[in-house]
């Protein structure tokens, strides 16, 4: 198996950076040992205007039949004598797969990670890149290759290998000659790319697909895989059509799609204000995302909340106010995108943040659809416009991980009011505020949820209005605020005492 790396230089930066950020030096041959095989790595050209790097893997096809017989694994359909003799006579160690997926994982991990201490802005900033692979199965032929990079930012050559140049009547085989080209991504999105789709494409796995393959596949999609066109055949095929994998990682992707959704159309309603009246001198009102800030805030000071939980926090807005008041004593930010934290944290500027105040505040990545032992024994928890991005199957899930594991003393949801949104005079008539929104609930139907979760869980609920609150349609924003009851309140303090004797034992 054979894989090339290139990328061009210029007048500021020599085309050999390309062995820093790879952490293989150019002027050397090196080996490694794999699971199935041996790797190297080398340099058929290294200066400072073109440098190449290769990846060539020996599949020791043997020990991989031997490997796998161990597991159960490699034996022929039926036991057919065919079928045994294809164990050790196939293209394993000459065509792209698995295996050279799991070796460029393992030779080139910092890279794929994106980590070069020594070059970091060449590590952060795109380059000119091109790969080529000789020999790549493509089950779907040229076609799917084309399907799958080109919304990647790639410019595609799939050229399909005959079955023999010398009788082209055959046709083509399902192997092509690939070329990828870009000069908009940097190398640990290009690693990342082919990690997931060369075992893709080959529609096969050499090794067993484990439970673990999801967060393999969602941490090398991270960023591009949740908003494929192809997400559902990538995620299929990479973990072997297993379906309760499959299913698993297609409902994490979506959530992450949910959270990673383009907030401006919602930002542009909640800040909207009315038309300039002409007085110069009158003050324009608050946006609704401050007017929502500040009753969510009204409302953990009211309940004597010091340990607050943030889920689905977002880029941080609502953290950065707690943070600003000293009572609030510890802050847990959660949300389920990976993106969103990293820009929230560079935001609130954790890096630059003195030791006190660092100290009472975290930010994890999590899901509110299942339980978390992280999110028991806070005073309080708030899901500001949360609820309406989950289908309404899911809600159930997160209502049960907030209120009937996690169970805070107090609970803030905010969601809009879809009656009031008839008075947005740029909303057109039966569209929801944002495109991702899965529901919008009138306030009858928001109460008679609240009232619902509260009688399931032991919380008292009220309403609370949060904007101007219209006499026909009511608010634009419509909060619940959530306290247990005092004996509930009780039986979850001596729960959670006993949860931490237990974890200190």
């Amino acid at each position: 198996m054979f894989l090339t790396i290139s990328t061009r230089g210029d007048a500021a930066h020599p085309a050999t950076d390309l062995g820093y950020l790879l952490h293989k030096h150019p002027g050397k041959a090196q080996t490694f040992s794999t699971s199935h095989g041996t790797a190297h790595v080398f340099y058929p050209q290294a200066d400072d205007a073109v440098c190449t790097a290769a990846l060539l893997l020996e599949v020791d096809a043997v020990a991989l039949v031997r490997k796998g017989k161990g597991k159960g694994k490699g034996r022929g359909r039926g036991g057919a004598p065919d079928a045994a003799l294809a164990q050790y006579v196939n293209d394993r160690p000459y065509a792209a797969s698995s295996l050279l997926a799991v070796a460029l994982s393992g030779v080139f991990s910092s890279a794929l990670r994106g980590v070069c201490a020594a070059r970091p802005e060449r590590a952060a900033a795109p380059l000119p890149l091109r790969v080529e692979v000789p020999a790549l199965p493509a089950r779907g032929g040229p076609d799917l290759v084309r399907k799958l990079f080109e919304p990647l930012g790639w410019t595609v050559s799939a050229e399909p290998v005959a079955l023999d140049a010398e009788f082209p009547e055959w046709g083509d085989s399902r192997y092509v000659r690939l070329a990828l080209e870009s000069e908009a991504l940097t190398l640990a999105e290009a690693l990342r790319h082919l990690y997931v789709l060369l075992p893709v494409l080959d529609d096969a796995k050499h090794y067993w697909v484990a439970p673990d393959e999801v967060d393999k596949l969602l941490r090398a999609g991270e960023g591009w895989l949740p908003t494929h066109p192809e997400q559902k055949l990538i995620t299929s095929r990479y973990l072997s059509r297993r379906w309760s994998l499959t299913r698993q990682a297609m409902e994490r992707l979506e959530l992450v799609r949910l959270a990673e959704a383009d907030d401006s159309e919602v930002e542009t309603i909640d800040n909207a204000v009315p038309e300039d009246t002409g007085a110069e001198t009158e003050e324009k009102p608050a946006p609704l995302a401050v007017l929502r800030r500040e009753a969510i805030l009204a409302a953990l000071r009211e309940a004597g909340a010091a340990r607050v939980l943030d889920l689905g926090c977002g880029q941080g807005e609502l953290v950065r106010e707690l943070l600003r008041d000293t009572r609030f004593t510890e802050i847990l930010g959660v949300d389920v995108s990976v993106r969103a934290l990293a820009i929230a944290s560079r935001r609130l500027g954790l890096d630059r943040m003195g030791e006190r105040q660092a100290a009472r505040v975290r930010l994890v990545q999590g899901s509110l659809a299942y339980t978390d032992r992280r999110l028991k024994g806070y005073d309080a928890a708030v899901l500001s416009e949360v609820i309406e991005h989950l289908d309404l199957p899911r809600l159930p899930a997160l209502e049960y991980a907030v209120f009937g594991h996690a169970r805070p003393r107090t609970v803030v949801v905010t969601t809009p009011n879809v009656e009031y949104n008839v008075r947005w005079e740029t909303l057109p008539a039966g569209h929801a505020r944002h495109g991702d929104h899965r529901f919008e609930w009138t306030r009858e139907e928001f109460r008679s949820w609240a009232a619902a979760v509260a009688g399931r869980h032991g919380y008292e609920v009220r309403l609370v209005p949060v904007g101007p609150d219209d006499p026909e349609v009511g608010p634009p924003t419509q909060m619940a605020v959530f306290h247990l009851g005092t004996e509930n309140a009780g039986t979850a303090r001596k729960t959670d005492g006993a949860q931490k004797e237990a974890e200190a034992a």
